[in-house]
């Protein structure tokens, strides 16, 4: 997976996501959400620390990422 990191405050917007199996309403956990540019990409990152790093990925990455975290290889 090709990635970059950046500040969260100096992205454009995003549409942050919390995991629904985030225990303490996303406190400890990863958020993550489309780049609102239209770019395809997606950012992610530490619940925790808002303002702090981002890993930003292309979307399709993103969906790989995923599927291999959903179907278990990544055990």
């Amino acid at each position: 997976m090709r990635h970059t990191a950046a500040s969260a405050l100096l992205l454009p917007p995003v549409a942050w996501h919390v995991s629904t199996r985030s225990p303490s309403g996303g406190g400890n956990c990863v958020e993550a959400g489309p780049i609102l540019d239209g770019s395809g990409r997606v950012a992610v990152r530490d619940s925790k620390d808002r303002n702090g790093p981002v890993l930003i990925c292309a979307f399709g990455s993103w969906n790989s990422f995923l599927s291999a975290v959903r179907n278990g290889p990544l055990d």
